[in-house]
């Protein structure tokens, strides 16, 4: 074992009870609950803890993009999500205006809704983009997760750990009996957010900086069906002269459900004291920005939070793991906290799984870090950068020079001005608005997520060049390191996507009629080292077809070549064709890639 911060306290642990378990889950956020039902799907056991005494009770996270929408359909829960969720078609027209009764000063197609794009993200995947809050979301991953087989346990405190060549001793408080006790397992998973305690007492090392700017949530109803419905979106832009909150400034008014409960954003000076905000004051606030004065309100809440530029250059030590909100933080731009977070446990907990269960050889979780660590660094750059892109909208309206409610008015009403001005800030506001496609429409950053570690064995191609610009497109490749890519294929009674023939529970090859021969190997080499391995002969008279002839198109290898897919739906490796001894070939590569060799 290496030497570490391993989080032993400053005195001996406590006498009490102990219990048992392989996996403890610290947090029941989007990462932690997923963890959790990961875990308890492939059979491992797992206790889940959370300080808190119940799941979110805020909207926070709601964008969930095709990626995590993939994973819950892996999970057999999509169904579950999409009954909670905002559709798809009601989440695209962000609109840009003075306030929601006011004037417009423009509207961007999102999430994949126009048109020309609408058609890469259903080219792309089986799921679509949708909208649901975290407070909806997270009891569908906390309720299946305990059904499966989580110990969940509410009210329940992380306070520290030890860890040893043999497994990990935590700590814990249970806030309603005052109690300390004691939970061994084998691994420890830390999703506790954005301050994570486990993340700091394991030492992870970090780039950027915490709270670089305050932003401040109020959650209220208001039935403003009438102003939005027939503009459908999750966000709607104000950009105002005048407020009592952070002087002139810009809001944000977000849809938690259509048309009647929402969520505004108002950022403030986080050097300052933080603004009071009592039920006053904030329903003023939403009066203004909705530009209805005399607008009936329910103010269901407010808290304060700060924007993060932070991310882990390492996301583990030894037996503990840190996940989510733990390891990149940043603000809400491009929808990606969440959508991360769950994707990180797909990456992690069929690792963990693989090692308990005797698979794969421990070195198989260093892979955790090496290739999630890079996709940390991109998001929270990404979404920094999204949020800075902001000043070339109030730089086009000429905002940036105002110094009065007089001036900023007087700038936006420019932009109407049969004049050389008035032109050019309509022309600016052009450029300003198409930027933000980098924020919304983002499907390069979403998808395309390539992973080298020794998890994936190259054969020796790399990814090809992107044709379009790789953060706004994704391009779909079966190089190993890549996402499975998507296609309809099935027979004349079913349609399944091609993940659903690789699922989770199972390493799994793809090869064509002329690649059968795969089949018998695999049945071998998966008995001989004990692992779930299964072959899928895709062809005319097999059990599944090539529907529209898509899968021909996508596969880059030959009919007798395979692919070998990871239970997180990346390419491990290719063979380009048959070999003359597929079953020696694969076990090398098998055993290459789980550590056994």
């Amino acid at each position: 074992m290496p030497e570490f911060n391993d989080g032993t306290p400053d005195t001996e642990l406590p006498t009490g009870s102990t219990v048992t378990t392989e996996v403890v889950v610290v947090g029941s956020g989007p990462a932690g609950a997923t963890a959790a039902l990961l875990l308890s799907t492939l059979g491992v056991d797992n206790i889940m803890i959370t300080k808190y005494r119940w799941t979110a009770n805020t909207p926070r996270a709601h964008i969930t993009n095709q990626r995590s929408m993939e994973v819950f359909r892996d999970l057999g829960i999509e169904d579950q999500v999409l009954a909670d969720a905002t559709e798809h078609a009601l989440v695209g027209d962000t609109v840009f205006c003075t306030s929601i009764a006011g004037e417009e000063i423009g509207r961007i197609h999102t999430w994949g809704t126009r048109p020309d794009r609408e058609a890469d993200y259903r080219l792309a995947s089986p799921c679509l983009t949708v909208d649901i809050p975290q407070t909806y979301l997270e009891p569908i991953l906390v309720r299946n997760a305990t059904q499966r087989g989580t110990q969940t346990r509410f009210s329940t405190e992380y306070l520290s750990h030890f860890q040893d060549a043999d497994g990990v001793t935590v700590e814990v408080l249970d806030h309603l009996t005052g109690q300390r006790y004691s939970i061994r397992a084998k691994y420890l998973i830390g999703a506790d957010g954005a301050r994570s305690k486990v993340a700091a007492d394991i030492g992870l090392p970090f780039e950027g900086a915490m709270d670089i700017a305050g932003s401040m949530n109020i959650t209220f109803k208001a039935d403003i069906a009438s102003f939005v419905s027939h503009r459908p979106s999750v966000l709607y832009w104000v950009i105002q002269p005048g407020s009592n909150v952070g002087g002139i400034s810009a809001g944000l008014v977000r849809m938690a459900r259509p048309w009647n409960e929402w969520l505004i954003v108002w950022g403030y000076d986080i050097a300052e004291e933080p603004p009071p905000i009592d039920e006053e004051a904030a329903t003023e606030i939403v009066r203004n920005l909705l530009g209805m004065p005399d607008l009936d309100v329910e103010i269901t809440g407010t808290s304060l939070w700060g924007n993060n530029e932070m991310y882990a250059t390492r996301l583990h030590l030894g037996r503990v793991f840190c996940a989510g909100d733990a390891v990149h933080r940043h603000p809400p731009s491009n929808g990606l906290g969440s959508n991360t977070s769950v994707q990180d446990s797909y990456n992690l907990a069929w690792k963990l799984a693989a090692v308990l269960k005797g698979h794969a050889s421990p070195a198989l979780l260093e892979t955790y870090s090496t290739e999630r660590a890079p996709v940390a660094e991109r998001i929270v750059k990404r979404a920094n950068k999204s949020s800075r892109e902001f000043v070339d909208i109030f730089k086009a309206l000429g905002l940036l020079d105002a110094t009065t409610e007089a001036e900023m008015a007087a700038a936006i009403e420019e932009r109407k001005a049969n004049t050389p001005a008035g032109a050019a800030k309509r022309a600016a506001l052009v450029r300003a608005m198409e930027l933000k496609n980098y924020e919304f429409n983002a499907h390069g950053v979403e998808l395309g997520q390539h992973y080298t570690s020794s998890a994936i064995l190259s054969d020796g191609t790399t990814p090809p060049v992107p044709a379009r610009d790789p953060d706004l497109y994704y391009e779909m490749s079966t190089v190993p390191g890549a996402r499975l890519p998507h296609a309809w294929v099935g027979d004349r009674a079913r349609k399944q996507a091609m993940m659903d023939l690789a699922p989770y529970t199972r390493w799994t090859l793809i090869t064509g009629i002329a690649g059968e021969d795969w089949g018998q190997a695999a049945e071998k080499v998966g008995q001989e080292l004990g692992i779930p391995l299964a072959t899928v002969v895709i062809g005319p008279g097999r059990e599944v077809t090539d529907l529209y002839y898509d899968w021909a198109k996508l596969r880059e290898v030959e009919e007798s070549g395979v692919l070998l897919v990871r239970p997180d739906k990346h390419i491990a490796w290719r063979a380009m064709t048959l070999p003359e001894d597929p079953e020696a070939q694969l076990r090398h590569v098998l055993t290459t890639i789980l550590g056994r060799n």
